[in-house]
């Protein structure tokens, strides 16, 4: 088998790539109760209806992170699995307010974190970073708050990001946090158009002035946005196994991405949270490839996106698409 292409994964959640043995594991270090510790239970909880099955089942288990060794484990692990699946670059997102609400300090979030962003460069040469997301479904406020409780460790993150339940909450609800954020000088970035329509996507451009949609499938839905994203190569964060999972398509071989790539938008392909939803970036590589019939030369416009949209330094940008273009022999 071919080595993997170099990309970056740009749409990855820290907290969903807990998986199941490494749940069990931080809940007897930490003494935390699980309603179970069985492994093939567990992993049977694993089928979601739609986004907000999935949140009660995500959110149940993340009390387990307690400390920095914690979200350092967690971290180093995802950063092995990516590596191996030819991850160059990570940008990587984080629920503070998740652990916040756990009594956990961000001081050891970020220890932690850091530290094994730190080790995975060292160890793989692996480039990565931070992007602390907003609850949306906590609401504008505790998303302003959030921000000024990260703000003191501004030069351990890269931007931020809006994450959560979606419908009901609209991007334009967070437009002043993300006015402040960008007044950080800090990169932004918003879900939007994952179960929300395409008007979703329109405020997370307009209103927020996102720099990168992450999902943003339901743009498809609109011809005027289709345009948009083209003529503006807006970048899309796409991750199809998630999609699959919670329902936002009824099958892979129904998934928009082959036509999004045809429509000239900048896609990229990303796992989301991989523990919970079927595979890292690897096994979705393999599930569009053999589902959708992508070629070598889709592919390698997917890994370019990638790397473009990245918000790594251009030097390295150039670096890592040559490595594609030498991959396939280009």
């Amino acid at each position: 088998m071919a080595p993997p292409l170099p990309a970056a994964e740009l749409h990855l959640h820290i907290e969903g790539t807990l998986e199941p043995e490494l749940l069990v594991a931080l809940a007897r270090r930490n003494g935390v109760t699980l309603a179970t510790t069985d492994l093939a239970e567990l992993r049977a909880r694993y089928r979601f209806a739609d986004l907000q099955s999935f949140l009660d089942v995500y959110y149940a288990s993340l009390p387990v992170l307690c400390t920095d060794q914690d979200f350092y484990d967690l971290a180093s692990a995802y950063l092995d699995r990516a590596a191996a699946a030819g991850v160059r670059r990570a940008e990587i997102f984080v629920d503070p307010q998740t652990h916040l609400g756990h009594g956990v300090p961000l001081a050891a979030v970020f220890a932690g974190l850091t530290g094994a962003l730190a080790d995975g460069r060292a160890r793989h040469g692996l480039s990565a970073d931070l992007i602390p997301c907003f609850l949306r479904n906590l609401g504008p406020a505790a998303a302003d708050e959030t921000l000024t409780a990260v703000l003191p460790f501004r030069d351990q993150f890269i931007g931020v990001g809006l994450d959560s339940t979606e419908i009901g909450f609209p991007p334009s609800l967070f437009r002043d946090v993300y006015r402040r954020a960008a007044a950080e000088d800090l990169h932004l970035v918003a879900h939007a158009g994952e179960e929300g329509g395409p008007d979703y996507v329109w405020e997370a451009l307009d209103v927020l002035g996102a720099e990168r949609i992450d999902h943003g499938i339901r743009a498809m839905e609109d011809p005027a946005l289709v345009r948009r994203l083209r003529d503006d190569q807006v970048p899309l964060t796409v991750c199809p196994l998630s999609n699959v999972a919670l329902r936002a398509v009824g099958s892979l071989a129904e998934h928009p991405l082959p036509d999004m790539l045809a429509a000239g938008l900048r896609v990229t392909l990303n796992s989301d949270d991989p523990a919970y939803f079927g595979g890292y970036l690897g096994e979705n590589v393999t599930a569009v490839r053999g589902e959708l019939g992508l070629d070598d030369k889709q592919f390698a416009a997917l890994a370019h996106n990638s790397f473009d949209a990245c918000f790594a330094p251009a030097a390295d940008k150039l670096r890592w698409k040559s490595e594609v273009d030498a991959a396939l022999g280009a």
